[in-house]
């Protein structure tokens, strides 16, 4: 199963008026984003990629053609540097598609320009890129396979920090209640779909505004509730949240550490340099 990751937009939210760096760029502990959500798909055994690129494509395809293992993996190094052998790997079998999508694209069309990547796949998943979970996402794709549905998409409690105020008809207000506790749910971001969303899609389209309203007014889409983790990086605030809880060791998205996957014994030359993603 492929995975189209959305990582082409501005992130203007994000900016901190320093970093020119795209929104899945921005880094968590020592990887960015993009890295994080890739290793949580991987860790499920997903590891076909489809980025979707946009501003700020340069950042990306330099990452990973310049992609160094050994920061965060064992390794034994020989002669001076000149024989590197990994001792465990994080991405060497990973194949990513690097696809210039556009940059004022909309995901819509950013997926519609992927489709002919995608091949004879009976469903894929797709991400915004810039959320992280410790959602179940094996569950979430063995429900949408049997479901029938054309996409599922990951549902969580209303994240804003805000509170909501209820007030009797003279303005006394009777309860003051955090957003979270409302009995709603938001769009998390991670979704699964049948090659049938393409159906739905027409040219220069957004996904959620365009093509959910359709789905759902035929009850093809659902919704998978997650209670568990699961923290967006829109913002400045949002980003530096989940950096310094990398900072101080807490990654409950992290489940590929947990999991304790073993890596594959390799070498590395000089001549070669480090194993580089396939595009």
């Amino acid at each position: 199963m492929k995975v189209v990751l959305f990582c082409g937009g501005y992130g203007m939210r994000m900016r901190d008026g320093f970093s020119v760096l795209p929104k899945p760029m921005q880094t968590i502990g020592d990887r960015p984003l993009l890295w994080n959500v890739m290793r949580t798909y991987a860790h499920f055994g997903h590891t076909e990629f489809i980025l979707c690129l946009g501003y700020g494509a340069e950042h990306v395809t330099d990452y990973f053609l310049h992609y160094d293992e050994t920061r965060s993996n064992d390794f034994v190094l020989r002669q001076g540097g000149a024989d590197v052998e990994m001792l465990s790997s994080d991405i060497s079998d990973w194949t990513i598609t690097f696809a210039h999508t556009g940059l004022d694209t909309p995901i819509g069309e950013r997926l519609r320009r992927v489709r002919d990547h995608l091949g004879g796949d009976e469903i894929f998943a797709a991400n915004y890129a810039d959320v992280l979970t410790d959602a179940p996402l094996d569950v979430m794709e063995q429900e949408f396979r049997a479901s029938g549905a054309v996409g599922m998409l990951l549902a969580v409690p209303p994240q804003a920090a805000f509170h909501i105020v209820d007030a009797d008809q003279d303005c006394y207000v009777r309860a003051i209640s955090p957003a979270s506790s409302l009995p709603v749910q938001q769009n998390g971001g991670y979704f699964f779909f049948t090659p049938e969303v393409f159906d739905y899609l027409d040219e220069g389209e957004d996904l959620v505004t365009d093509v959910f309203p359709r789905l759902a007014a035929e009850r093809r889409l659902l919704a998978r509730p997650h209670h568990g983790f699961w923290k967006p990086a829109d913002t400045v605030k949002e980003r530096s949240e989940l950096d310094a809880m990398a900072g101080r060791g807490e990654r409950p998205w992290a489940l590929w550490s947990e999991a304790g996957r073993p890596g594959k014994r390799r070498h590395l030359t000089t001549s070669g340099g480090p194993d580089r993603a396939r595009a």
